[in-house]
């Protein structure tokens, strides 16, 4: 039960830092200079899906796999989030085509940037609570 807490609490941690790095970069122009239409408000409502979403997809740190390569594991796992956002969220609950791409055609890679943020910040987060 102790590793499941670690894992759900490092995700949201990371699910945070994701979120704050998304918004900054919406705010400060970088995904618009990118030709990318995500510019995020910061709001709790927005925040707090994020933060219950990066939570559960923390939990995947449990699997067994990669166990002394902490930070590659958490690059790898990242990966699902991504792929979750870009053909499921983006195409069928957003409505924005599929991977995003009538957001920007460098929609993908900056999903892929921002949900490595998670994965890295979320097991940093792990290795700092064992």
């Amino acid at each position: 039960m102790k590793k499941l807490y670690i894992f759900f609490t490092a995700g949201c941690i990371g699910a945070l830092v994701n979120s704050l790095v998304v918004w900054q970069c919406g705010q400060l122009g970088i995904n618009n200079m990118l030709g990318v239409a995500i510019a995020p408000n910061l709001t709790s409502g927005w925040l707090y899906q994020r933060l219950v979403w990066g939570g559960l997809w923390g939990l995947l740190f449990v699997l067994p796999f990669l166990r002394s390569r902490l930070l590659y594991k958490g690059l790898v796992l990242s990966l699902l989030p991504t792929a979750v956002q870009l053909f499921v969220v983006f195409p069928y609950s957003a409505g924005k085509g599929m991977a995003g791409l009538e957001l920007g055609l460098l929609t993908p890679a900056l999903v892929l940037f921002f949900n490595a943020v998670w994965g890295l910040v979320t097991a940093i987060s792990i290795r700092i609570a064992r």
